[in-house]
């Protein structure tokens, strides 16, 4: 487990389409965005089928892959996630994109955090202990390698930046928002003050706020997670589309790489609901 968390680890840092803590996708090909997944494997597993990844020129983005609402025998047991997300990433690197989220941040750094079965960092850990043992100290070491070397965001040439979520108008008093052109460091991932925490951890951002970062990205639309969506999609503004990808009514948005780019409400019209894509556990 802990090798093949850092093998992944190596691909998301050797992949040539990053700068920074940024991966710059072309104009070729399909990018399938998701937002929060939770550890949700029926989801997961609907979400590769129909990423189509056996195509080259296909994308997948994937964030906050950790700590759902069940537990095994009072565990959490997410870090079966994190598995199937590196394998995925093995078999097709440079194809799957999987972004800095506030829960995987917060798990490799022991800071607390919940997400309703209660305090998950410490459940996590719990989790394995269970499944590993005496060698669970080396599975956690590793969990930290592979979150260090995750991306804040993707960026594709057509206008749009996807990240787990965006700053909030208070903490942009003290966020570096030259953090995407270069790589991260340890202070960026401080609770509160650190500019990776705060973009990871950011909610209620408010259109002023989110004009000036576009302009100063280069960016038409933004695609985040981070908030509850019972829909699975909504458009916060003409700049701002959210998704959930956890629950029963959770969404996933393709996109052709190639097409115009207009304003939030029209990318959410092109939203699927995972509910109604093939696939099971059991393919």
């Amino acid at each position: 487990m802990a090798q093949l968390l850092e093998r992944a680890a190596e691909i998301f840092r050797r992949d040539p389409k990053r700068r920074g803590s940024c991966v710059h996708l072309g104009d070729a090909g399909r990018l399938l965005v998701t937002g929060d997944l939770h550890d949700n494997p029926t989801h997961f597993v609907k979400v590769v089928n129909f990423a189509r990844l056996e195509q080259p020129e296909n994308n997948v983005i994937l964030h906050e892959l950790i700590h759902g609402e069940r537990l095994t025998h009072g565990a959490d047991m997410s870090w079966r996630m994190l598995a199937k997300v590196a394998r995925l990433v093995e078999k097709y690197p440079g194809q799957v994109h999987v972004m800095l989220a506030n829960h995987e941040l917060a798990q490799a750094f022991n800071q607390p955090v919940s997400k309703g079965a209660g305090e998950n960092t410490e459940l996590f850990r719990e989790g394995l202990l269970c499944s590993f043992g005496d060698e669970a100290e080396i599975v956690d070491a590793a969990i930290g390698v592979f979150v260090r070397a995750l991306p804040l965001a993707v960026k594709t040439q057509n206008g749009i930046l996807c990240s787990h979520s965006l700053p909030s108008l208070y903490d942009m008093k003290t966020f570096d928002s030259g953090i995407l052109e270069r790589d991260l460091v340890e202070d960026d991932y401080e609770v509160r003050i650190g500019s990776a925490w705060q973009m990871t951890w950011g909610r209620n951002q408010k259109p002023e706020q989110l004009a000036a970062l576009a302009a100063a990205w280069g960016v038409k639309v933004f695609i985040a997670g981070h908030a509850a969506v019972p829909e699975g999609v909504l458009a916060a503004g003409p700049q701002f589309l959210l998704l959930n990808s956890d629950h029963e009514h959770g969404a996933v948005l393709p996109l052709m790489l190639g097409s115009e780019v207009s304003n939030a409400q029209e990318l959410a019209r092109g939203a699927i609901p995972i509910g109604s894509i093939e696939g099971s556990l059991g393919e």
